[in-house]
């Protein structure tokens, strides 16, 4: 199910969500200060590339200092803003019963692009 679920989505948008992360990250690793930052636009473009079948759970250093900060950097700097895009996308998608599974997998890109670091994708 989740191969037909990842074909559908690549299909039908998931692969433009893809490279927005990837020339997201790109831009973000140009500056040394934005590599880190780029990094977690990378695993957020896995995530948004084949979302079905795939679980975010929270990393050994999700208790750290250090990914508070930079969490926190994060959604100063436009985390919330992916965030709520990926809401908006999951609420119209919810509207429709062909379109909950796709509304589901934003939920999951959102919680993912609200606080990227410390988290894991398995």
């Amino acid at each position: 199910m989740s191969i037909i679920g990842n074909i559908l989505w690549i299909v039908l948008g998931g692969i433009i969500i893809f490279l927005e992360y990837i020339l997201g990250g790109l831009a973000l690793c140009l500056t040394v200060v934005g590599i880190p930052f780029g990094f977690q636009c990378f695993k957020l473009s896995i995530l948004a590339l084949f979302p079905f079948g795939k679980k975010v759970i929270s990393g050994n250093a999700s208790t750290g200092f250090l990914a508070t900060v930079m969490n926190i950097i994060w959604i100063i700097c436009g985390g919330i803003w992916i965030a709520v895009t990926h809401l908006g996308l999951a609420l119209l998608l919810f509207i429709t019963i062909i379109g909950i599974p796709f509304a589901r997998q934003h939920l999951k890109l959102a919680a993912l692009a609200f606080t990227p670091f410390g988290k894991e994708i398995v």
